[in-house]
């Protein structure tokens, strides 16, 4: 075999992954000299280029981008390897890599993770919190919980909850500034919003008797983190469209209304996205079957 270090791979991978070698030293916990003396070696051993190098990036080559996909495959079939080991033993190891949304990740799944992390002393947890959209592969989560509809035909999803937003207001800002009847009346309010899918979501889409009506609504702010738009609706700012998981609490003890209650939002959908492939590792398959249980749970009728 002309590979003689089976770790020099893993800068290739982290290289591709992260775009230069000083991401790659970063993420193996190495110099960039070494990193770089890695990748020496493999082009050496191989006698091909694997990058292009510039001084902003290094763009994998046709040989390089070969390499890349079957070290992938190695380092997969190592990993399912470990846990079939570990799964011998009755016992979940490892580190649980999860990116969740901001408000669900503060409002609902902390004391769910402490649950499952009580039940398994055995692992850790490396958990991503923001709404920007994420590269699951890219980015090297075992999960990510995201909502609405999926673009990404590439991965694995799996249903955890259907859920519609709930247009909501503050008692003090309806006092001050009137409840909307109509979505048309919307256009006279200040209606705070939050980035989906890396953009601005001002179109907000409403339904009675099946007819659909849409509304481009304005406010004095938006932002890249939702739970700061509910932050701003329970503090009386403007009226807000969120999930109703993450507004849930705030619905029951009344620092939030429910508004136009005879009309219908569009479905929002969460679920746990997983890379494509034919491995998922027992601890991220545990993960997922804990959330989908506690989301029946907390969702099922009264």
């Amino acid at each position: 075999m002309k590979i003689e270090n089976v770790a020099d791979l893993q800068v290739l991978v982290h290289t591709a992954r992260g775009g230069t070698l000083t991401a790659a030293a970063r993420a193996l916990g190495m110099t960039p000299a070494a990193a770089s003396a890695a990748l020496k070696r493999l082009e050496t051993q191989l006698g091909s280029r694997l990058f292009e190098r510039s001084t902003r990036a290094m763009r994998l080559t046709t040989q390089g981008q070969i390499l890349l996909d079957y070290a992938n495959r190695a380092f997969e079939l190592l990993a399912e390897g470990e846990s079939m080991v570990a799964a011998d033993s009755g016992a979940l190891i490892g580190t649980l890599r999860v990116a969740a949304p901001s408000d669900l990740a503060r409002n609902t799944l902390l004391p769910w993770f402490s649950e499952f992390l009580a039940a398994h002393p055995g692992l850790q947890l490396a958990l991503s919190v923001g709404d920007r959209p994420l590269d699951v592969t890219r980015d090297e989560v075992d999960v990510a919980l995201r909502y609405g509809t999926l673009a990404d035909s590439r991965l694995i999803a799996r249903p955890l909850a259907q859920t519609r937003p709930v247009l909501c207001a503050a008692p003090a800002y309806l006092a001050r500034c009137g409840t909307p009847a109509t979505p048309q009346d919307l256009l006279q309010h200040n209606c705070i919003t939050f980035d989906r899918a890396g953009r601005q979501h001002r179109l907000w889409r409403f339904a009675q008797h099946g007819q659909w009506t849409e509304v481009r609504v304005q406010g004095d702010r938006g932002v890249d983190d939702a739970s700061l738009a509910r932050e701003w609706a329970v503090a009386g700012v403007g009226i807000v469209l969120k999930s109703e998981l993450d507004v849930r609490q705030e619905l029951a003890n009344g620092s939030l209304l429910r508004l136009l209650p005879g009309w219908d939002t569009e479905p929002y959908p969460l679920h746990a996205l997983l890379p494509s492939g034919r491995f998922v590792p027992q601890r991220v398959r545990a993960l997922v079957d804990f959330l989908a249980l506690k989301f029946a749970q907390l969702l099922a009728p009264a």
